[in-house]
């Protein structure tokens, strides 16, 4: 029997180690008003080796792509990115005004309080990737994401 539960023990750490390599916190997408056709997700990453996030999809929108923001002089630029690293330790955000989530040519609107099916992949230094598939909340149009005020902007 001992050797049964360790065994069991000892195959639930692999996997789980395997498997748990990023973790995800605080994910939320923004709420749109009818006839929206796009939106932004939002969340934490962290990541126990180097990784890099490679690719995202989403039921609710024909297209999902990962976007980064920045300032160009006094101009807020928006472009796609093919991934987004995830350096060993280290938590990236995906939040407003920086790297983000794209939502785009949605197939209804997203009402605050329901919760939308998300998709991210992320490749290792070894190129396996793992795919971690989340229950996202919507959240109101108002919403700043947690721990944040309206009146306060990410530098």
């Amino acid at each position: 029997m001992k050797k049964h539960l360790f065994a069991l023990a000892a195959s639930f750490a692999v996997a789980t180690s395997a498997l748990a390599q990023v973790s995800v916190t605080a994910p939320w997408v923004r709420a749109t008003v009818p006839q929206q056709r796009s939106t932004g997700a939002f969340m934490h990453l962290q990541s126990a080796k180097d990784a890099r996030l490679v690719g995202v999809s989403t039921p609710v929108a024909g297209m999902a792509q990962l976007h980064k923001m920045e300032m160009s002089g006094d101009r807020m630029k928006m472009e796609q990115v093919e991934r987004i690293e995830l350096p060993a330790g280290k938590g990236v955000n995906l939040a407003s005004g920086g790297y983000h989530i794209m939502l785009m040519d949605l197939k209804r609107q997203l009402k605050a309080d329901e919760v939308v099916p998300l998709t991210i992949v992320v490749e290792g230094k070894d190129k396996k990737r793992e795919t971690i598939t989340l229950d996202v909340p919507v959240k109101p149009l108002t919403f700043t994401g947690p721990g944040k005020t309206p009146a306060m902007h990410q530098h």
